[in-house]
């Protein structure tokens, strides 16, 4: 039992918590006089002595130290100011032997009327303590980097970490500057901080820079440092000590983040292939190297096929053709490049083939040698090597959903870094971002030349009005959209000199919409061709539309089709160089603009009929008389159509360009758009300006045919007579046999009035009129039928033959080209 008392007596070693408790310190009261008069079982503990042997004796008997009156003196005065005091003193303990405890003595209080004093002690011991040796050690081989410098900054004690940070040996440093060692350090600004310290008291923590040493001189490394003053026992401030961290690691990872993403916004910023091969270039001079050249495949530039090579294609040529597309050098000019922009080029490091382009890895080349046989292939190359003294490399193959684009080449010359291991995952990243948005824009080139080259062909390449319209047209795609839209418009050479002019509107922009306008141009131009008037013709081309906006299929793409055509309007116009009139109907479409040769500007507005595609409901035509040498203008809402203007006022401002000047007719029209269309564009914009021109009295005859047979070979004369009046003699006979077979055809199987009318203007046209709504019929006659064969000579002889219908009955007629 004893033993287990004592044992419980003893001191238990500190813990963690211990350090902070001050439950289990030492205590005891002595009065004013020195002696004690109170004992706790922690300072038995301590020192080995009951209460019973040292209440009631002197204090100073406990001590184990030389004695000092007048320090405990001032101590006793301190403590009756109000004031407590703490130190370090030696105890004797009751074996006899010294303890060093912190001692801490309270400011002075009163027990009844007796002055008193607090002591309370805490044994070093309960703290745990380290040798010497352990400590220096520790101080010595700690990874951080420490020194103490005094208050002039000089040094007076570093680790040998440190020392290896710098590179300059500990002799050299004691009693000298940072600022005085390593000029390139940024020591101005580190003795600054150290200056602040020491006048604030202030610590500063992980305080980051970059800076060269002795230790590495040919890279530049990033150090994290703090900085904390040193205070006597008087609490004055006696000089500044620093630890120092080399977080070059840490800092490359977060420079590699940093410029990815820095490429994400700079790099790929157009859908142009050379322009994003060249934007990779400008970001990577100088961030990450002196020199850069971007390489493409050929294909990679091309706009016809699949573009390039698939990395699972199979063999590829030794020597890849390729094309430079990026160039970018620290030096103005690039002298170093042997290339241009856009010059064929086939350079790979050396020894690689094309198979580097397809699977290989980053080539990393940290020293150039320009002595080294694989360059005497590449003299200029070499030449270039030596003279711009290009000493480190990588190259990296541009690759993008397992297709090969190309080559980027990194080079380093004034910079006298050599590229590493880690500057291969920067480079590589680059090329990614940079191969991805290549490939993208490689894709779009591709799609949008395919889809311009399907609208040029759906497009009319030239117009031809004739000699009863002087034409010119203007078309452009909304901006900034794919350059695709689907406006349309068409001048339609039809029968008896006329002309048709269309133009239509198909909502939304891409090759969906172009499809739609091509289908919707195609079906105008064979309706036209059946000579059907712009109301008929508005009507069947609303039951197409019906009809495809009706088609169900699985596709995505069909569906897309589908409603682009429920957002069609369209505008068709016949003009008649003879009677100077022109019939037009619309579908949902803005009314033509009319100019006269007095410049006087009107809108003839028929009926606006629905869009096309709505169905149920009638199109109306109007017709309108036009002056010779009279402008019209059919054109799409885009034109007259903004954001900061109405269709009205658009309308308006369209008749005052028009009406103003009398200059060419191409000329007109462009001015026209270019005054009227906004930058940019927000919709497709089609215009279409015919001037108008009648046909002279002289070059067209008509004469009544009377119904009978004996009427021909009259009136065969007269058309033949005439055609030798107008110089073409070389067209009698084949007019006179035209002539003949329709005109007898009229009186054999037609209903009178039955009318011969000649025409002469680009070509020579023959129509026979009648009251008979009967359709002809071409016929292939046996050989021993005595009739059948007359359309059939027609249209042997004919350049091409018809019919139309008119509100009295039909016309046939038959066009000859004019030697």
């Amino acid at each position: 039992m004893d033993s287990a008392r004592e044992a419980s007596d003893a001191p238990a070693p500190a813990g963690p918590r211990d350090l902070l408790d001050a439950s289990t310190d030492a205590a005891a009261i002595v009065d004013a006089d020195g002696v004690v008069i109170g004992w706790t079982r922690g300072a038995q503990a301590l020192l080995g002595l009951p209460a019973s042997e040292v209440v009631g004796r002197s204090a100073a008997e406990l001590v184990a130290m030389a004695r000092d009156p007048a320090r405990v003196a001032g101590i006793a005065e301190r403590c009756r100011a109000g004031m407590g005091w703490s130190g370090l003193i030696a105890l004797r303990h009751h074996d006899g032997r010294p303890v060093d405890v912190d001692l801490r003595v309270s400011a002075s209080f009163r027990i009844g009327d007796e002055e008193c004093f607090l002591l309370s002690a805490r044994g070093q011991s309960l703290r745990g303590t380290v040798g010497q040796s352990v400590l220096d050690g520790f101080l010595t081989r700690s990874p951080v980097g420490m020194a103490v410098l005094d208050l002039q900054l000089r040094y007076v004690w570093l680790n040998d970490t440190l020392e290896r940070f710098g590179g300059v040996p500990r002799e050299q440093r004691l009693g000298r500057r940072l600022s005085d060692l390593l000029p390139g350090l940024q020591a101005v600004a580190l003795e600054k901080l150290m200056r602040k310290v020491l006048e604030t008291g202030i610590p500063v923590t992980d305080y980051e820079y970059l800076g060269w040493s002795w230790a590495d001189p040919h890279r530049r490394h990033a150090y994290s440092t703090s900085f904390f003053p040193l205070v006597g026992d008087d609490g004055s401030v006696t000089g500044v000590c620093y630890m120092v961290q080399d977080v070059t690691e840490r800092w490359d990872a977060r420079r590699l983040l940093s410029l990815v993403n820095e490429a994400g916004t700079c790099v790929g910023t157009t859908l142009d292939v050379m322009r994003t091969a060249q934007e990779l270039a400008d970001f990577a001079v100088p961030r990450f190297a002196d020199f850069v050249i971007v390489d493409l495949l050929e294909p990679v530039l091309s706009t016809e096929g699949h573009g390039t090579w698939l990395t699972d294609a199979g063999p590829a040529p030794a020597r890849p053709v390729m094309r430079r597309a990026g160039l970018a050098s620290v030096r103005a000019g690039c002298p170093e490049a042997v290339a241009r922009i856009g010059d064929r080029v086939d350079f790979l490091p050396p020894p690689h083939d094309a198979h580097l382009l397809i699977d290989g890895e980053p080539i990393l080349m940290p020293v150039l040698d320009p002595t080294d046989d694989l360059w005497t292939a590449e003299p200029e190359r070499t030449a270039s090597i030596r003279a711009y003294g290009l000493h480190s490399l990588i190259s990296v193959p541009m690759r993008a959903r397992n297709t090969a684009l190309g080559l980027a080449t990194f080079v380093r010359s004034r910079n006298p870094v050599s590229f590493r291991s880690d500057d291969v995952l920067l480079a590589r990243e680059l090329v990614a971002r940079a191969a991805l948005c290549v490939d993208n824009a490689r894709r779009y080139t591709r799609e949008h030349t395919a889809a311009v080259t399907l609208q040029r062909s759906l497009l009319p390449h030239a117009l031809a009005g004739g000699s009863a319209l002087e034409v010119a047209s203007s078309y452009l795609p909304a901006d900034p959209t794919d350059g695709v839209g689907g406006d349309w418009f068409d001048v339609i050479p039809l029968s008896g000199a006329r002309v048709g002019l269309v133009v239509g509107d198909v909502v939304g922009h891409g090759i969906a919409a172009a499809a739609a306008m091509g289908r919707l141009r195609t079906a105008v131009q064979t309706l036209a061709d059946m000579e059907m008037p712009p109301d008929e013709l508005l009507a069947h081309l609303d039951d197409l539309v019906l009809r495809l906006s009706g088609e169900r299929t699985d596709g995505a793409a069909a569906q897309q089709s589908a409603t682009a055509f429920l957002g069609a309007t369209c505008l068709y116009a016949v003009y008649d160089p003879v009677t100077r009139r022109c019939t037009m109907a619309r579908a949902g479409h803005p009314p033509p603009v009319v100019v006269g040769p007095d410049g006087r500007v009107s809108f003839p507005e028929p009926p606006a009929g629905p869009p096309l595609g709505l169905g149920g409901m009638a199109f109306e035509a109007t017709e309108i008389e036009l002056a010779e040498d009279s402008l019209i203008g059919l054109y799409t809402d885009g034109l007259v159509q903004s954001a900061d203007r109405d269709v009205e006022e658009g309308m308006a401002r369209l008749g005052e360009v028009l009406a103003r000047s009398r200059a060419d007719l191409t000329d007109l029209c462009a001015s026209a758009v270019r005054q009227l269309v906004p930058v940019p564009r927000p919709d497709d914009i089609a215009l279409l300006l015919a001037r108008t021109h009648a046909l002279p009295a002289e070059h067209v005859v008509s004469w009544e045919v009377p119904v009978d047979p004996a009427a021909v070979s009259e009136v065969r004369a007269r058309a033949t007579r005439q055609v030798e009046a107008w110089g073409l003699g070389e067209l009698a006979m084949t007019s006179e046999l035209i002539v003949s077979e329709l005109v007898t055809n009229a009186i054999r199987y037609s209903t009178p009035p039955v009318r011969l009318r000649l025409l002469l203007d680009t070509r020579l046209t023959c129509e026979v009129s009648d009251a008979s709504s009967t359709a002809p019929r071409l016929r292939h006659a046996r050989i021993m039928d005595e009739g059948g064969r007359g359309l059939f000579l027609v249209a042997q002889l004919a350049h091409r033959w018809g019919a139309r219908y008119t509100a009295d009955g039909k016309i046939i007629w038959a066009e000859q080209e004019i030697p």
